[in-house]
């Protein structure tokens, strides 16, 4: 059984996802708005958000940025509109999913479950080695991204597909390849989300954006040159 909080200003939507929910054998608390959210996983712990974009009182993108101050909650951003800009935003800010509605509450709850599963999993081992490519630098231990001594600041999604990519430098990755293993085999998304994620490290990594290559047909590899 997991802990969810459902926010959502509309009531009918917050009844179906607790249905659905309930069923699945996880425990429900809901929240109205934005602000309310906040208080609640200041008080609480859960093991999964599940938040509404457009919302009175406070927004969930802006809901967000302030509960990312104090937990690494996963969040599933739900709305009305699919827009890339909205997805760019939503996962800058360190959105785990994002689903436009109208949706399938049944893909809902395996969306919510597969989330929940990868956060449970225990991390790989990492490396102590420290990987040097001039002046970008990846410490696997210390999770940490820097240029030129300046620390790089990532969402915890674009670190794991980062690190992955690290690992695997100079091996020609398959989306399917990336996909299963930065989100999960059980993941429901699609490839839009693995080509949002490889635009904003892109723009994280500034000139060293070269090193992730575009291999057309297949997917990516990190090469070092």
């Amino acid at each position: 059984m997991y802990k969810l909080l459902v926010v959502d200003d509309e009531k009918m939507i917050r009844e179906l996802i607790k249905k659905y929910a309930t069923f699945e054998g996880h425990e429900v608390t809901e929240a109205e708005d934005g602000m309310e959210a906040i208080e609640k996983c200041k008080m609480n712990q859960f093991d999964l958000i599940i938040m509404d974009v457009m919302m009175p009182e406070l927004d969930g993108f802006s809901a967000c940025r302030e509960i990312r101050k104090f937990t690494d909650t996963p969040v599933l951003m739900l709305s009305a509109r699919g827009e890339e800009y909205d997805r760019i935003h939503g996962f800058e800010i360190g959105v785990d999913d994002y689903v436009v509605k109208p949706f399938s509450p049944k893909e809902l709850m395996m969306r919510v479950n597969a989330i929940i599963k990868r956060g449970k999993v225990k991390e790989e081992a990492a490396s102590k080695d420290v990987v040097c490519f001039q002046g970008l630098k990846v410490d696997f231990d210390a999770r940490l991204v820097s240029i030129d001594g300046k620390n790089v600041e990532m969402t915890p999604k674009e670190y794991e597909l980062f690190f992955y990519m690290v690992r695997n430098r100079g091996i020609a990755l398959s989306r399917e390849n990336l996909i299963s293993n930065v989100w999960g085999y059980d993941y429901y998304g699609d490839d839009r989300t693995l080509d949002t994620h490889i635009k904003l490290l892109r723009k994280s990594l500034g000139e060293y954006a070269r090193l992730i290559v575009t291999l057309r047909g297949v997917g990516y590899r990190f090469e070092e040159k």
